[in-house]
Formats: C-alpha cells, sequence, structure tokens
C-alpha cells in the first residue's frame, strides 16, 4: 500500500446549521436560530482523511492546539451566512521533528518511520505557524515526490518542490515568481468550476449541482497524489482529482471521497 505523509497545520471545522426565518428588528442582519451540529476534520487533517479514504497509508505531523472554523448554514438555502475562526495561530513545528524528516527518519508522539519508506509528502500550509518558510524549503530539498500547497508568499524557496498546486487567485499573487520557467512542470493551478491549469493547458471539468466546496482543496490534492502515484503521470493524477472533486463538492460540510466512488463512477 502507498505511503503518504502530511505536515501542516490542522484545526476543527464545526458546522451549525440552522433556520432564518426573520430579520432582526435591531439591526438589518437575520436572525440565526441553530438547530444541530457537525464536526469535521479541517486543514491538514481533512488532506489526511481524503488520503485514507483512497486507500492509502497515512501518517500525520500537525499542530495538537486548537484552531477552530464555525461555520454558521442556513438550512433552507445551504448557505453560509457568517464564519468565526476562533484560536488562528499555531506554534511552530519542532526542531527535533523537522530535523528528523529531512534526515530520513520521522517521530511524531511516539509514531514515525523512515522516511525512504513514504511514497509522497504533502505539504498543507494553511499559513498558522506551523510551518515557516525555511521549514518548507528544507522539506522540499532533501525529500522526493513533494507536493505543496501553501498559503504563503510565494519565494525561491519554493523551487525544490516537485509539484505546487496553487488557485488562481494565489497564481496571480505570486507570479512575479511563479512566471519563471523552472516552475512550468510543477504548477498545478485549480479554477474553481472551469477545473485546472497545467502546462498552459486547461484540463475541464463536469458541471454538477455544488452544495458546499469547503475542503474540496483538500480533496483535490488527495486525490492528485493517489493519482500519480498509481501512474507516475501528474495529468493522470488531475483527471483523478478532478473526478474526487466533482464528487465531494456535491456533499454538505467539510467531506471525503471513498475509492469505491470512483469505481462506481
Amino acid at each position: 500500500m502507498m505511503n503518504v505523509l502530511v505536515i501542516g497545520d490542522s484545526c476543527k471545522d464545526v458546522f451549525v446549521y440552522g433556520d432564518i426565518t426573520r430579520i432582526s428588528p435591531e439591526a438589518p442582519i437575520p436572525v440565526f436560530v441553530p438547530t444541530h451540529e457537525e464536526v469535521n476534520d479541517g486543514m491538514a487533517r481533512n488532506v489526511s482523511n481524503n488520503i485514507e479514504s483512497l486507500e492509502m497509508t497515512i501518517h500525520t505531523i500537525t499542530n495538537d492546539n486548537g484552531i477552530v472554523k464555525r461555520r454558521y448554514v442556513d438550512n433552507r438555502s445551504g448557505q453560509m451566512v457568517l464564519r468565526v475562526d476562533e484560536h488562528d495561530h499555531c506554534l511552530r513545528i519542532k526542531t527535533k521533528i523537522l530535523q528528523g524528516i529531512v534526515n530520513n527518519k520521522f517521530t511524531y508522539y511516539g509514531l514515525g518511520g523512515d522516511v525512504k519508506d513514504i511514497d509522497a509528502i504533502i505539504i498543507s500550509d494553511y499559513c498558522k505557524g506551523f510551518l515557516h518558510e525555511e521549514d518548507i524549503k528544507h522539506i522540499c530539498k532533501h525529500n522526493k515526490n513533494v507536493f505543496v500547497d501553501t498559503k504563503k508568499k510565494l519565494g525561491r524557496w519554493i523551487k525544490d518542490a516537485d509539484f505546487i498546486k496553487i488557485n488562481e487567485l494565489e497564481y496571480q499573487k505570486n507570479h512575479d515568481v511563479l512566471s519563471d520557467e523552472e516552475f512550468k512542470d510543477k504548477l498545478i493551478v485549480t479554477l474553481g468550476g472551469k477545473g485546472c491549469r497545467y502546462k498552459d493547458k486547461v484540463y475541464s471539468v463536469q458541471e454538477v449541482p455544488v452544495k458546499d466546496v469547503s475542503g474540496a482543496g483538500d480533496t483535490f490534492l488527495a486525490g492528485l497524489v493517489r493519482g500519480y502515484l498509481d501512474t507516475k503521470d501528474i495529468t493522470k493524477g488531475i483527471e483523478l482529482a478532478q473526478r474526487c472533486t466533482t464528487i465531494v463538492v456535491q456533499k454538505h460540510g467539510v467531506a471525503t471521497v471513498e475509492l469505491k466512488e470512483l469505481q462506481d463512477g
């Protein structure tokens, strides 16, 4: 079975569902009456959950303090009306753990293994403090098959990543760096409902009814890695990633895609 190591910051995704039937008499805002809530792993741990659901062996190195993203969703329309982020920062990865990854041994809460046995490393960096630029640089430089998804402003420190998953808005913000020819084979630019772009080719995606895009980028990343490891062809990885994303956006909340769903489709 494929072995994947995910490194990055995590949170709890809380979805509070409720009814909105009137406007407040005190201010022009809706009155939200909660009915129920759902709690899921978010950010890097959502990537890990998607990796596991695609039947790969997962190892996760992440923060242990409580970042919470709380979303308030209207039952009738399915629309999110408010998001509240709590404790929106975490401690940096421990130096000992980082050195272990660089030196081909990793440990985390007593668990670990040989990095040489890892088929791919995913850096899922939401820029909450767990990974600094130099941390990502060292991981990319000393390991193979490193997939990076980061919210940081990019620089030359990212050049040793094997693949960089980035959305169109982030690409435009980092165009001064990413326009360099050496990044051409590394960049997978997601375009939302239009699909994604790789090496100037747009890979379109099937149009489906969208219920929730929360965590869809994490699902895309997991599918990309699974497809690439299956075929050693990044375009095949893109195709599988888009199939995964097409399924997951039709689900409520932060969800995953199982391999069986892809086979049935």
